[in-house]
C-alpha cells in the first residue's frame, strides 16, 4: 500500500515538475515573440513617423492612418505626433520594463524607466482620447468608445503600478506592470490580430474596409482591449496554482495564442509594416 502511495505521489510531482516547466516555458516563448514582433513595430514608427516628420514630410504620416496629418491643425498634429513619439517610447520601455534581470542588475534603470513608461502611458492616453474624439478614430464611434475603454485601462493599471511601487508591494506591482504592458499593447494587438484574420481568410471577412466597421471589429476591440485583462488574471492564477492540469490548459492556451501573434506578426510584417517603408 505504501509503495503505490510512494509511486503515485512520485508521478504527481513528476507531472507537476513537467507541467511547471511547460508552462514556464510557453510564458516566456509568448513574452519573446511579443518582445521581437513589438521591436518590428518600433522600427516601423520610427522610419516611417520620425524620419518623415524630421525631413517635414509630414503628408507621409497618412500612408497607413486616416488624419495623421490635417493641414491647418496646428494642435492636431502635435498631438498626433507626440502620439507617435510615445508609442515609439513605450514600445520599447515596455519589454525592457518586464524583464527580471534588468531589474536585478540595473535596479536604477528599472526605476527610471519605469517612470519614463508611466508618464508616457498617461500621456499616450490622453492623446489618444482626443486623436479619437476630436479626429475621430478608423471604425467611427464604436472605434472611439473602444479606444476610450483601453485609455481608461492604461490609466487604471498605470495608478495601481505607481501605489504598489510605492508601498514597496513589489509582487502585486509586477502584476499590475504586466497588467499595463498589455494595456498599452492594445493597439498593437489589434494590428497583429487583424492580419492573422486576414491571412486565414483571405479577404476581409466580417467588416467593411472602406468604413472600418463590422461584428468581427467589434469582436476584435473586445479581445485586444478587455480580454487580455482576464487572460492575465488567469495567467497569475495558474502560476500560483500547484495544479498541473491547470498547467498544462494555459499552457495550451498560451503556445495557440503565441503561434498566432506569430503569424500576424509576420503578415503584418510582410504586407502592412514594410511595404511603406
Amino acid at each position: 500500500m505504501r509503495s503505490i502511495i510512494s509511486n503515485q505521489n512520485l508521478y504527481f510531482h513528476s507531472s507537476q515538475s513537467f507541467s511547471d516547466r511547460l508552462f514556464q516555458f510557453s510564458a516566456k516563448a509568448w513574452f519573446m515573440v511579443v518582445v521581437i514582433g513589438q521591436l518590428i513595430f518600433a522600427y516601423y514608427i520610427i522610419r516611417l513617423y520620425g524620419a518623415s516628420g524630421l525631413q517635414g514630410n509630414l503628408e507621409q504620416w497618412n500612408a497607413q492612418t486616416t488624419h495623421g496629418y490635417v493641414p491647418h491643425d496646428l494642435a492636431g498634429n502635435v498631438i498626433f505626433g507626440a502620439h507617435i513619439l510615445f508609442a515609439a517610447i513605450i514600445t520599447i520601455g515596455g519589454p525592457i520594463q518586464l524583464l527580471p534581470k534588468i531589474r536585478a542588475i540595473a535596479p536604477r534603470f528599472h526605476r527610471i524607466n519605469g517612470r519614463v513608461y508611466i508618464v508616457s502611458a498617461f500621456l499616450i492616453g490622453i492623446a489618444g482620447l482626443y486623436l479619437a474624439w476630436i479626429r475621430e478614430a478608423a471604425g467611427g464611434l464604436t472605434g472611439s468608445i473602444f479606444i476610450s475603454i483601453n485609455g481608461l485601462i492604461i490609466f487604471i493599471c498605470a495608478v495601481y503600478t505607481i501605489r504598489f511601487a510605492v508601498q514597496r508591494k513589489l509582487a502585486t506591482h509586477q502584476q499590475w506592470a504586466i497588467r499595463l504592458f498589455l494595456a498599452m499593447s492594445g493597439v498593437w494587438f489589434f494590428r497583429v490580430f487583424l492580419m492573422l484574420w486576414l491571412v486565414i481568410h483571405q479577404a476581409p471577412v466580417g467588416f467593411d474596409p472602406e468604413t472600418f466597421t463590422g461584428p468581427f471589429l467589434n469582436f476584435l476591440y473586445i479581445f485586444v482591449y478587455i480580454l487580455p485583462q482576464v487572460f492575465a488574471q488567469i495567467y497569475f492564477k495558474a502560476k500560483s496554482a500547484n495544479l498541473p492540469r491547470f498547467h498544462f490548459a494555459a499552457s495550451f492556451s498560451l503556445i495557440v495564442l503565441t503561434m498566432g501573434i506569430l503569424v500576424g506578426i509576420f503578415a503584418a510584417t510582410i504586407g502592412m509594416w514594410l511595404p511603406v517603408l
